[in-house]
């Protein structure tokens, strides 16, 4: 078998990214299967897989393109889904906290994982820990919109936010389109309740202030509403987490929606089965632009390393875009550009920077 397991054949300086292959509904199978696929789209890679070795060893005999890329290290040790953070944290010999500690390491600079969200987010932000000028990293994911794909963020890492993370979650959203959109200068707005800048609250304005005085002054588009997220109004969208979580499983929950009701309407009589028949072309892209596999692998951005969660239950093809995505974020030198990000934030917005005030609410200030 061409994968290495052996401790003393490992290469620190041939891998890019570390897998968790114990994490999801269906690993290790769909893991292994996703990683022959990535192998084929990026054949100079470099993968560790972390998992069980007596489960791995004959799904890696089965898929040699996905041997011929990964070694594997040994984690005997699986986080549930049903498990807590708090007990992730305490488990040394998980697949999923060996493949961080990888990154942590070194050894790899990235780890993607489709396990348990709430012990992933917790064991990245406490092993890997936030760049300098990073006061939270945020979760980010592409989203289809009427004018193609778009970045939101928060999704849920940071319930709430004082102006400076929005003004963060903005630069790092700006290096994940241009690494993984491959966008020159791509448009960002903030979601508020209403476009004029006399709406939302002050928390929200402030934000806005910053990003028009900041090195992303050109890029800022101001506030976008709801329905500028499908409508593709700008390429990213950002948010705190509490807004952006319910946006995205209104998405979610719409797009389930609307598929159930066109099987529902096509399947009905004979004449609406003859209207697929005539509109089965169409329907095709349009299913093949919707496919949630395609915008599977959020990215905990603003940490010391790559980090990318896929869905639990996804599949291989799923499951390989995921890794894509973390490819993109590790060539890109995602990390690198923000860190650029926040010191061009510190030059230009020194004369004027949020503090906060006895209850915690940021309000901008005067540079002394």
């Amino acid at each position: 078998m061409a994968s290495k397991t052996a401790a003393d054949h490992f290469n620190r300086d041939s891998f890019v990214l570390a897998i968790d292959a114990m994490g999801g509904d269906h690993a290790p199978e769909i893991v292994v299967e996703g990683m022959a696929i990535a192998a084929e789209r990026h054949p100079d890679a470099r993968f560790l897989l972390v998992g069980d070795e007596t489960l791995l060893a004959p799904l890696l005999a089965r898929w040699p393109r996905a041997a011929s890329v990964c070694t594997v290290r040994h984690a005997p040790v699986k986080v549930t889904g049903e498990m807590k953070a708090a007990a992730a944290l305490r488990l040394r010999d998980s697949s999923m906290r060996i493949a961080i500690d990888a990154v942590a390491h070194g050894e790899a600079s990235g780890v993607v994982s489709a396990g348990n969200s709430g012990a992933l987010l917790a064991l990245a932000k406490i092993i890997l820990k936030t760049l300098p000028g990073i006061d939270r990293p945020a979760l980010a994911a592409i989203m289809p919109s009427a004018r193609g794909d778009i970045l939101m963020l928060d999704l849920g890492a940071n319930v709430l936010c004082d102006p400076r993370n929005l003004v963060e979650f903005a630069i790092m959203g700006d290096v994940f389109a241009r690494s993984v959109l491959g966008l020159t200068a791509p448009r960002i707005g903030l979601l508020n309740v209403g476009s004029e800048e006399q709406k939302g609250d002050d928390r929200i304005r402030t934000a806005a202030e910053m990003l028009r005085t900041s090195h992303l002054a050109q890029q800022f588009h101001g506030f976008v509403e709801g329905h500028d997220i499908a409508g593709g109004t700008t390429d990213v969208v950002v948010a705190d987490g509490f807004s952006g979580n319910i946006a995205l499983k209104t998405a979610e929950g719409t797009a389930k929606m609307l598929g159930g009701l066109l099987k529902q309407i096509f399947t009905s009589t004979i004449l609406a089965r003859l209207g697929y028949l005539l509109a089965r072309g169409g329907l095709e892209r349009l299913r093949e632009w919707l496919d949630p596999r395609r915008y599977n692998g959020a990215v905990l951005v603003g940490l010391n390393g790559v980090v990318v969660k896929s869905h639990g239950g996804t599949d291989a093809q799923g499951f390989a875009h995921a890794v894509d995505v973390g490819m993109d974020m590790v060539s890109n030198r995602s990390s690198d550009r923000i860190r650029e990000g926040i010191a061009k934030l510190v030059e230009l917005s020194g004369a004027a920077h949020p503090v906060r005030d006895k209850d915690g609410t940021a309000q901008l200030a005067e540079a002394r």
